[in-house]
Order: C-alpha cells, then sequence, then structure tokens
C-alpha cells in the first residue's frame, strides 16, 4: 500500500463520535446576570468548538418543550457507552429549600435527584460542572464512579449570586494555571485556577466569602476544596474519604495538546488506568518493602513511557 492509499484510507474511514459538552444556561433573574451567564456560556462553546467536540445547548429561549424537559431528553438521546467523555456544565442560579437543591431554569427548575437519575444510565466519563449558587448539595446525589463533580459551594446554605461561573470559563483554557506543564488544561487545573480567583476577589474586595468551591472524582460524595491541594495534588482529605480527590479531574480536558490527541480513546484508557495505579502506589508507599514499592514503581512507569512511545511512532 503507498503512502498516498495509506492516507485516504485513513481519511475515508468512520471516525469516532467527538467528546460532548452539554451547556445549559439558566433563568437570569436581571439583565446584569443574564448578561455574565451568556458570556460565561459563549466562552465555553467556543472552547469546545476549538476542540472538536459535539456541542449542545439548554436555555431559556421559547421552545416547545421547557429546558427542564428538554434536557432530559437530551440525556436520553447521548450514546449510554462510549470512551468519549461527557460534560455538563450549569451556568445559573441555584436555590437550596426542604433539603433539596436545585438549579433555576425558565419554568420547571433542576433538582439535583433528578439529574442524578437521568444521569445513572450512563457508562462513560462524565464530568458535572455546576456552577451556580447552593450547588454543593450536588455532589451528595451525583457522586459516582467515574464521574467528576465540581460545585461552586460546598453547602446549599450558600445561596448568594456566584462568581464561580465567570472565572470557571476563564480558567478552562488559560495557558497561567498549567500547573503540571502539560501544554494542556485539566479540569482539576481549570476548577483549583477558578477557585483561586474567587477567593481573591473576596479577599481583595475586603468582603466575607460566601461561595467554596468543591470537586469529588472518587466517588465517596465528600467532596475537596482547592484549599486542600498543592499542585494537582492532595495534602489533606475529608474525614472517612477511602482516596484522594483529583486523579481523574486532571485527566480530562477540553482542549487537548498534540501529545494527547495522539492518543485513541482506548489507548488513554489505559494511560489513565496505569496513572490510577501509579496514585494507589504512592499511597501505599510508608507501608511497603523499598524493593517492593521500587520494583512497582518502575513497572508502571515503563508501562506508560512506552505507551507514549509507540503513540510517537
Amino acid at each position: 500500500m503507498t503512502m498516498l492509499t495509506a492516507w485516504i484510507c485513513l481519511l475515508l474511514a468512520p471516525q469516532p463520535a467527538p467528546p460532548t459538552l452539554l451547556l445549559v444556561t439558566g433563568a437570569g433573574g436581571s439583565e446584569e446576570f443574564a448578561t455574565q451567564f451568556q458570556a460565561a456560556t459563549e466562552s465555553w462553546r467556543q472552547h469546545a468548538d476549538e476542540a472538536g467536540m459535539e456541542v449542545l445547548q439548554v436555555h431559556g429561549e421559547k421552545q416547545e418543550a421547557t429546558p427542564h424537559d428538554q434536557l432530559q431528553e437530551l440525556l436520553k438521546s447521548l450514546p449510554g457507552e462510549t470512551l468519549q467523555p461527557l460534560w455538563i456544565v450549569f451556568i445559573g442560579h441555584g436555590t437550596y429549600a426542604q433539603k433539596k437543591a436545585k438549579f433555576n431554569m425558565v419554568g420547571p427548575d433542576l433538582t439535583a435527584g433528578e439529574l442524578g437519575s437521568w444521569i445513572e444510565r450512563f457508562r462513560r466519563p462524565v464530568a458535572v460542572i455546576n456552577c451556580s449558587s447552593a450547588s454543593g448539595p450536588f455532589i451528595n446525589e451525583l457522586s459516582g464512579a467515574g464521574r467528576v463533580i465540581v460545585t461552586a459551594t460546598r453547602s446549599g446554605n450558600e445561596q448568594n449570586y456566584s462568581r464561580f461561573a465567570v472565572y470557571m470559563a476563564e480558567s478552562i483554557n488559560d495557558p497561567a494555571v498549567d500547573l503540571d506543564k502539560d501544554g494542556q488544561i485539566s479540569l482539576l487545573e481549570a476548577f483549583l485556577a477558578a477557585s483561586n480567583r474567587v477567593q481573591r476577589f473576596y479577599r481583595e474586595d475586603n468582603r466575607l466569602a460566601t461561595e467554596h468551591a468543591l470537586i469529588d472524582d472518587n466517588g465517596d460524595g465528600l467532596g475537596t476544596p482547592a484549599s486542600w491541594f498543592r499542585g494537582v495534588y492532595t495534602f489533606r482529605r475529608a474525614k472517612g474519604a477511602g482516596s484522594a480527590d483529583g486523579l481523574r479531574a486532571n485527566q480530562l480536558h477540553l482542549i487537548k495538546s498534540l501529545q494527547e490527541q495522539a492518543l485513541t480513546p482506548e489507548v488513554r484508557k489505559h494511560r489513565d488506568t496505569l496513572e490510577a495505579e501509579l496514585s494507589k502506589l504512592r499511597e501505599q508507599r510508608d507501608t511497603l518493602a523499598e524493593e517492593k514499592y521500587l520494583a512497582e514503581l518502575e513497572r508502571i512507569c515503563l508501562a506508560i513511557a512506552r505507551l507514549y512511545r509507540d503513540a510517537d511512532k
């Protein structure tokens, strides 16, 4: 087969479905907030377009169905099993009453419990970024294996307007927040940068902070604040946590580097599994004999190195 024929075959071969970004913009409540929410939504959409993602949007403009029902139908229509991640971003206001957290939409609001039941069928990587006030309880309802959950607040009682949405939209493709210097911005890095920018705003404006973002990606439903991280690693854990948060979120990138793009979804899944093994090994460092620890460390690191070598070929 000639090189030209090989390229033609590659171009004509069926291409895998791209990752999906589902943008949900809630009720603005006022022109000021609506303008900010729309700007954040547009920023996410532009970044996703640059990444070649499928972009779906739910908003309050007049439709036959309410935004609440639109969201449910869109989630029903998406593939339940695939290696491609699904990102769901909520931008708007939230409320908390009678032990129920809700995302405010035009028409019926969305409860955390409803969203949890709608995404239960997914056996694919899922990231839910709820940038609304009172969003903390969404972690309790949505946390699970293979999911990354980000909330703008640590509880339902933080009900004031949240600035997290603006800073998250700014951070998701900001080269300045690339902590591990791999040429791409992970969801974890964007979360850390946005959280720190929120806290800086309150500190410099001499205000009491009314929002404290959390991230959960180990399925325990406890969540971790940005202040518990040093770089991309945690130095503290919530009481009862079996493992640290952050690893899975640091493996998800809206816009991938050229090296990351060279990996197929299958190879990327293998790499992520190896990195999870490495993270677990580090946690066991003090309980393993030196010889066993170094042998396992060498095995995993060599496997990762071979993976990238083969991808470069």
